[in-house]
């Protein structure tokens, strides 16, 4: 008897295994990022501050750097901006 107890104890503990797994997976599913429109927002301000912020690096430490051209980055990323 103590045999057909245990492979009924161990048949439990494994279903409940698999029940436990699948309710704590299912609530951490979010849908992937081509489906959230946020997610593609998001991607491309960031690839678009990346570039803002690689262009003011390169003005800031520019050493040929002039008045004139400096005004013209500046617009020209305010223009980006602002598109």
């Amino acid at each position: 008897m103590q045999w057909a107890e245990m492979v009924v104890a161990i048949v439990l503990i494994v279903t409940i295994g698999r029940i436990l797994r699948a309710r704590y997976e299912g609530r951490g599913l979010t849908p992937p990022p081509q489906e959230n429109g946020d997610f593609i927002r998001q991607h491309e301000e960031i690839r678009a501050l990346k570039e803002r912020i690689a262009v003011l690096e390169k003005l800031a430490t520019d050493d040929n750097s002039n008045a004139a051209r400096l005004d013209r980055e500046i617009e020209r990323l305010r223009d980006r901006r602002d598109s």
